[in-house]
């Protein structure tokens, strides 16, 4: 006989509903799914110290009446069941440590408990004990720790125990400790009273403990996406770049995500501490037009950073502000790329005024320099005129250097571009320079930080010594009561950074600012031209250069270039004015005003 397609599919979804129904009646009856996520452990332990808590008190309960009334109470083999019950809970207690069966030594605790109360039930006088009492909590206990068919089989056994425990004290096979001697119909009639109460108990303990498990279930479960809710904020809140700190209505530090610790460069130490003392300006507050401000912050061990602040209140639904919420970002580097731009075009409108200006002033300066040297051979001249003469000689030369350095500055450069080792060139330097201090006893020392053999950029050499011969000459000059001059080449990410450090009187931040612009010399005698040619350079050689001083504590000229890798990368891009040409060796050579470089402010 053969079976069609239709009624194979028919059987088969008959099947699996057959099994569904099987998995619901087993765990609905068993208890097995739920009991399997019920912390039996922790019920075993609880259920080890209210056995002893209850012992305790039913022992001091007995002796204290056998003390004060007469009893036919066998106190010997009443206390001996109550102490082996003591030593049977210490040996479940050990038991539990290292034995993973909770289901079992469930099963086993609640059997021999049946047992032990069955004795002191016989003990205290069976129908006339007051001890009775106890297999319903015995019933109870297999109800939280049992499925619920077991529930009903220890209802059945302790009726099955206590009625024959009745029963064989009323026919005196066993010696009976009671007082009275019920008849026969009132003894059946408390055997049949107490299968009614026990399974009573079972029953609706049963429902009890059904409805503890699933509330712990769903507590549990609750209680896990609460935290995995708890744990995702926690992660959003730690994941966004900017930095948000929290705080207490009386602005008290709660909380710092970690982008606030970096941009703060700081820990926890700032929790509980009041916000409004972390930063150099005012915060903004929600109740003002602005809700944003530009603060300043000073670090420890750094240099000032500026950062942009958002204040909003921290509400909480149903109740009133708790608190407030401090987002904040870092613009110190846009608010230098903004001193930048600025800087930029200063020098680009100085350059062209420098250069109509020098040359305007040349011509007729070297008129006056060529008549000059001529009335100085002039036989009638006194001493006291030739001096003068001189004087006017010797500004005609200085006022002719100043020019000279006008036109260098402004005067399309040449550079050479080619593979360059840095460290040769800071050498050559340094010796020259330590020479020269040696010689004049300035009590200037030199301190050499070279954490590399070799730092290979693509550079003019040249050009770069002339750089470095600036930031020694500034050291110098703000070291006049002697010093130290630590020179540090070190790798920062794709760059070379050389660092010029002295220990002079150092500047305040408007000079540090402005310390490349033209004629900015700090410095008597001083043109003001020296670190704004080094900015071009810089720019030319598309690096970083920037300042860092604060008064009484020094200054740092910072140069980065960029490292080369393998040997191969072209020479920097040509900006405005400039040509790039090749030179018969393969290098480039580029000419014209420097541009399209970067600096620090």
């Amino acid at each position: 006989m053969s079976i069609r397609p239709c009624s194979t599919k028919k059987l088969v979804r008959h099947a699996q509903d057959a099994l569904r129904r099987a998995e619901q009646w087993r765990n609905e009856h068993l208890g097995f799914s739920m009991q399997s996520t019920f912390d039996e452990r922790n019920w075993l332990a609880w259920l080890v110290k209210i056995r002893i808590l209850i012992l305790t008190f039913l022992l001091g309960i007995e002796l204290t009446v056998a003390r004060l009334a007469d009893t036919a109470v066998p106190l010997r083999a009443f206390v001996s069941t109550m102490l082996l019950w003591y030593a049977m809970s210490l040996f479940y207690v050990l038991l539990l440590s290292f034995w993973d069966e909770q289901r079992v030594q469930a099963l086993l605790q609640v059997l021999t408990d049946l047992a032990l109360v069955t004795l002191v039930v016989h003990f205290t006088g069976a129908w006339d004990s007051s001890f009775n009492f106890l297999y319903p909590l015995v019933i109870i206990v297999a109800c939280i720790l049992l499925p619920r068919w077991w529930a009903y089989l220890t209802a059945a056994v302790a009726f099955i125990l206590y009625g024959a425990l009745l029963e064989l004290n009323y026919y005196g096979a066993v010696r009976s400790f009671a007082i009275t001697h019920p008849e026969l119909r009132a003894l059946q009639a408390i055997i049949f009273i107490n299968l009614f109460a026990f399974l009573a108990v079972a029953y609706l303990a049963g429902l009890l403990a059904a409805k503890l498990r699933q509330v712990d279930v769903q507590l549990k479960d609750t209680s896990g996406a609460l935290q995995s809710l708890q744990a995702l904020h926690e992660n959003i809140i730690q994941s966004i770049s900017g930095g948000l700190i929290t705080t207490s209505l009386d602005g008290k530090v709660t909380l710092m995500n970690r982008a606030a610790r970096k941009l703060l460069e700081c820990g926890d130490e700032l929790t509980g501490k009041s916000v409004n003392e972390i930063f150099l300006d005012p915060l903004p507050s929600v109740g003002s037009s602005r809700a944003h401000a530009e603060v300043r912050f000073q670090p420890a061990n750094g240099f000032r950073k500026t950062f942009r602040v958002i204040v909003s209140a921290l509400t909480v639904p149903g109740r009133e502000e708790e608190g407030f919420v401090y987002t904040f970002d870092d613009l110190t580097e846009i608010r230098r790329l903004e001193r930048e731009v600025r800087m930029q075009d200063r020098l680009a409108a100085v350059g062209r005024l420098a250069a109509a200006i020098a040359h305007e002033i040349r011509n007729p300066l070297t008129s006056i320099a060529g008549s000059v040297s001529m009335l100085s051979t002039a036989t009638e001249m006194t001493e006291e005129q030739r001096q003068l003469l001189q004087i006017v000689i010797r500004e005609s030369e200085r006022l002719n250097n100043i020019i000279t350095d006008f036109l260098a500055y402004s005067r399309g450069k040449q550079y050479r571009f080619e593979k360059t080792d840095l460290m040769p060139l800071l050498e050559d330097t340094l010796t020259l320079l330590n020479h020269r201090l040696v010689a004049e006893n300035t009590g200037i020392r030199i301190e050499r930080n070279f954490n590399v053999e070799h730092a290979f950029v693509l550079a003019d050499g040249d050009r770069i010594k002339q750089v470095f011969w600036n930031f020694c000459q500034n050291a110098v000059r703000a070291m006049q009561d002697g010093g130290v001059l630590t020179v540090t080449v070190e790798p920062s990410g794709d760059d070379w950074q050389i660092n010029f450090a002295d220990t002079g009187h150092g500047m305040s931040p408007q000079q540090t600012e402005k310390i490349f612009e033209p004629f900015q010399s700090g410095f008597d005698g001083g043109t003001g031209l020296g670190l704004a040619i080094v900015y071009q350079i810089a720019q030319a050689h598309e690096g970083k250069v920037w300042a860092r001083s604060r008064l009484g504590e020094g200054t740092t000229f910072v140069l980065r270039l960029r490292r080369l890798n393998f040997g191969a990368r072209r020479a920097p891009a040509s900006g405005a004015g400039q040509k790039a040409l090749p030179t018969s060796d393969g290098q480039r050579e580029t000419q014209g005003a420097a541009a399209g470089g970067r600096a620090h402010g």
